[in-house]
């Protein structure tokens, strides 16, 4: 076969199911057997051709014993002279089925299980579930760890895939073989059935009896490695802290006590099945022994032939051999079954935050902002965070929110957002409720800066562009002026070789240092040139001369645009059109600076209690 044919079979196969062809965005089902039917109903077409190729693929193995028997009785009964010539039709049927037919059967389910459905079934799998769990809200992400939420939809995927091909493989074939075994049996005496069908009832009962056990063993050796996974990415997430706060011995402690109990859960599993290994072994021997006496005593009778004996006890150690290997198979289910189902727990959960069927796309002309009557807390168990809160901002009018502490400044640029859904009243954007619009609309037309800069692990330049191709090279460029980022990115250099722009900044921008990385994110909003802008301490991690020259483009670039500020330090606020001071949730003043300053309130004590330009 050339390579170029050999690359169109593959490509053919491969190609039978898209993974990322579109689907509707319902939530996954919440149940075990609904969780499997939702994924594997998508491909239920390719499924039933393997099980068709899977039953011709068990009968031909099957025909290979009853070929052994029938060329054991031809030698038997025949003279060895006349062998060919009698027998030429019946071993050039053999020679076929052993040579092309089994081949090309073998062939064509290893295409259709590893090419069609292997690789396409976890990634369709993984990219429907990556896709929901995109559109849940920041509250949900804040809920679990990252990387256990990663970790479940990547395993969920294949063991999804393992488990259910495996039960198709293991059930098939074991009612093939246990099926095929008893017709040929049938057909040499009825009296070989005996031992098999005891053996099968005896067998299922010791099934019935372990699976529950299995079963209940595997989920909870699943949830020990679940929390064992929790606690390593908390672990390795956090490794700053760890170092320099927490006692090394300690820290060892709650790993070897997680990876202990995990360890301690998989043994209770291996007990299980070491002792229905030995069981079954016990119980197959007896199977074999009476199969194969059985058979000399027929034999020796005149009842069946020296083939049959060959085909009968052929099958019942193939039988044997099969029987333990679906025990592995039952345990690598069950562990797969866990797995899935610590999957549905994270995956299964409805979107809190989603587009109406109607909504439209936000039109923003003027950029005026009202908050009407908003209520708002984070969760049922906390009071309000803000109450009837009202607050109109003009079209391109710069504002400065202040307040101590948790007094919602951060939440009020969150719900413009749209990151949490209200518990009452409304927002509007140029008097369009912002509950009705798309959310990428919505934030496409707000342009973000905040004090706790999160890069995505890729080139500076794909955090800046963000994916939008539209961007020219000489815009890029005169954004890096701007934000006097070309003064630091010569010295940018990755583990790939890779120099500046190009480079990648690791985990959460990690290989570059707070101004460097405020910096970004500065540039970032330049570029995406938003009508609205949130700046949260927006030059809090840069140093005084950098600060001036950047502050400089920031007011450039506020022109004309709706502006509110978050700031700690009141001097990078003071020349706002106008200052809101809130407290509790609440507005308690607003003015200009020399305003609040005269009126000698909470922003005149936060004012005098500065040091150095920060609220103490």
């Amino acid at each position: 076969m050339s390579e170029e044919k050999s690359f169109s079979i593959f490509s053919y196969f491969e190609k039978i199911i898209d993974p990322f062809k579109d689907r509707s965005e319902e939530i996954p089902p919440g149940k075990l057997a609904e969780f499997y039917f939702h994924y594997l109903r998508q491909i239920w077409l390719v499924l039933f051709i393997l099980l068709i190729v899977g039953l011709f693929v068990a009968l031909v193995e099957v025909a290979l014993f009853k070929y052994i028997a029938k060329i054991i009785d031809m030698a038997q009964t025949t003279n060895p002279k006349d062998i060919f010539n009698k027998n030429i039709t019946q071993l050039i049927i053999m020679a076929f089925v052993i040579v092309i037919a089994r081949p090309l059967l073998f062939g064509l389910h290893n295409l259709l299980s590893h090419q069609a459905i292997t690789a396409n079934l976890s990634a369709m799998i993984r990219w429907q579930n990556h896709r929901y769990i995109l559109k849940q809200s920041v509250n949900f992400f804040h809920n679990d760890l990252a990387g256990r939420v990663a970790n479940r939809v990547i395993q969920t995927g294949s063991a999804l895939r393992d488990s259910a091909l495996q039960m198709i493989e293991a059930i098939w074939h074991i009612l093939i073989y246990a099926g095929s075994a008893m017709f040929l049996f049938l057909q040499a005496d009825w009296h070989l059935i005996l031992p098999l069908s005891l053996w099968m009832i005896v067998y299922i009962l010791m099934l019935s009896y372990y699976i529950p056990k299995i079963r209940s063993l595997a989920i909870s050796s699943s949830e020990a490695r679940s929390k064992l996974m929790g606690l390593i990415v908390d672990c390795y997430t956090n490794i700053i802290t760890i170092k320099l706060f927490s006692n090394s011995n300690k820290e060892e402690g709650y790993g070897k006590e997680a990876i202990e109990m995990q360890m301690h859960k998989h043994q209770s599993v291996l007990r299980l099945i070491t002792e229905i290994d030995t069981l079954l072994t016990f119980i197959n021997g007896i199977l074999i022994a009476s199969t194969t006496g059985l058979s000399l005593w027929l034999w020796s009778n005149g009842v069946i032939s020296i083939g049959s004996i060959t085909l009968a006890t052929s099958l019942v150690i193939r039988i044997n051999n099969m029987s333990s290997w679906i025990i592995w198979v039952i345990n690598s289910i069950f562990e797969n079954l866990g797995i899935v189902q610590d999957g549905i727990e994270t995956i299964s959960k409805p979107v809190e935050i989603k587009n109406k069927e109607s909504a439209k796309l936000l039109n923003v002309t003027n950029g005026s902002i009202k908050f009407e009557s908003v209520e708002f807390k984070y969760n049922k168990h906390n009071n309000d965070v803000l109450s009837n809160f009202n607050l109109i901002v003009k079209p391109k009018e710069k504002i400065g929110i202040v307040g101590p502490s948790g007094a919602g400044k951060s939440t009020i640029m969150n719900l413009l957002l749209r990151l949490y859904e209200l518990d009452s009243g409304k927002i509007y954007i140029d008097d369009q409720d912002i509950s009705s619009v798309t959310q990428e609309s919505l934030r496409s037309k707000i342009g973000v800066v905040t004090q706790d800069i999160s890069l995505l692990n890729r080139s500076i330049r794909d955090n800046l562009t963000c994916g939008d191709e539209t961007v020219s090279h000489k815009n890029l460029q005169e954004v890096l002026h701007k934000s006097k980022m070309n003064e630091f990115l010569v010295n940018v250099l990755d583990h790939k070789g890779l120099v500046g722009i190009d480079a990648t900044v690791g985990e959460r921008g990690v290989k570059l240092s707070g101004g460097q990385k405020q910096r970004v994110a500065i540039a970032r909003v330049l570029l995406k040139n938003a009508p609205i802008l949130l700046l949260d301490e927006a030059t809090s991690a840069l140093d005084s001369e950098i600060e001036s020259i950047i502050q400089e483009n920031l007011e450039s670039i506020m022109h004309g645009k709706t502006v509110i500020t978050i700031a700690h330090r009141l001097s990078t606020i003071i020349r706002m059109d106008r200052l809101i001071v809130i407290e509790k949730g609440q507005i308690i003043e607003t003015g200009t600076h020399k305003e609040l300053i005269s009126r000698n309130g909470l922003y005149k004590t936060l004012w005098d209690h500065q040091t150095g330009g920060f609220i103490k």
